[in-house]
């Protein structure tokens, strides 16, 4: 089976992905891109098998990204290739190409998107921490409703709301959580993140919001918010910032999740997703 995986082996990512295309019974090709290069040609033929910009390919963390300019949107692919020709650290990573075509996986259970066979045992990342699987479920599934009910988050809006929530479980078929997010142009409103008591504390409630995230990149969205009764500082250790309701989109607000539902003290949280 011919899989190629673009692979940074300084990248904890990049490592986790490898060893779950291995784990699934698969030795993919590895290419070390910071030892070869692909070529312009191959980057441009890349992003556009993967419906992409070219510039969603540059990695701007630990790179010189923002040192070159690099966010101008006024830069065109030239000018973009020119630059991750001097600094090939510019290309994120892992990018995987199976025969279901080519993805940048971050995280790194996204490569189970483009993975012909999808393994069925429990398996953990190099931080001990165990790999999950997203499966989209309807808004109105009474599996769905009973645990955030039993959880005390809200639900009633759940059957007319137009978001996606997905459940989650180990590779092994275990349940760990639910989660979901409502799609406002390029903004979304995570939200009815619920990780089962019995999984909690094994970093899994990270995972889950880093997956979420991707998937709503994939739907549009470039930043994220959330409403939170708790949990402050968890929010903060994955990046999100506290922020006040007058910078929060007004459709957001509008949302009947914050607008009837969430009790009038639930702190806002936003950050910008970067895979």
């Amino acid at each position: 089976m011919d899989v190629i995986v673009y692979h940074n082996p300084d990248c904890g990512t990049s490592r986790n992905v490898l060893a779950l295309i291995r784990h699934a019974g698969i030795e993919p090709h590895v290419v070390e891109y910071l030892k070869s290069p692909p070529t312009p040609a191959l980057l441009r033929q890349l992003a556009h098998r993967m419906g992409w910009p070219l510039r969603n390919l540059l990695r701007e963390r630990g790179t010189p990204f923002a040192e070159l300019g690099l966010d101008d949107p006024a830069l065109d692919d030239e000018a973009l290739l020119a630059a991750v020709r001097e600094h090939p650290i510019l290309i994120n990573r892992p990018i995987v190409v199976s025969p279901l075509g080519v993805k940048l996986c971050r995280p790194s259970e996204t490569v189970l998107d483009v993975l012909p066979i999808v393994p069925a045992t429990d398996f953990d990342k190099d931080d001990g921490t165990p790999f999950l699987r997203d499966e989209q479920v309807a808004a109105s599934d009474p599996r769905l409703a009973k645990a955030l009910r039993d959880a005390g988050l809200p639900t009633d809006d759940l059957r007319g709301s137009a978001g996606r929530f997905f459940s989650y479980r180990t590779l092994g078929g275990k349940l760990v959580g639910y989660a979901g997010f409502e799609l406002f142009g390029s903004d979304a409103l995570l939200r009815s993140l619920l990780v089962k008591e019995e999984w909690r504390h094994r970093g899994i409630g990270r995972n889950l919001v880093l997956l979420l995230s991707s998937r709503a990149f994939d739907a549009g969205a470039r930043h994220v918010w959330l409403a939170a009764t708790s949990a402050a500082g968890f929010f903060a250790t994955i990046g999100f910032g506290a922020v006040d309701r007058r910078r929060v989109p007004d459709p957001i607000l509008q949302s009947p999740l914050l607008a009837t539902l969430c009790p009038a003290g639930a702190e806002l949280f936003t950050r910008r997703i970067l895979l």
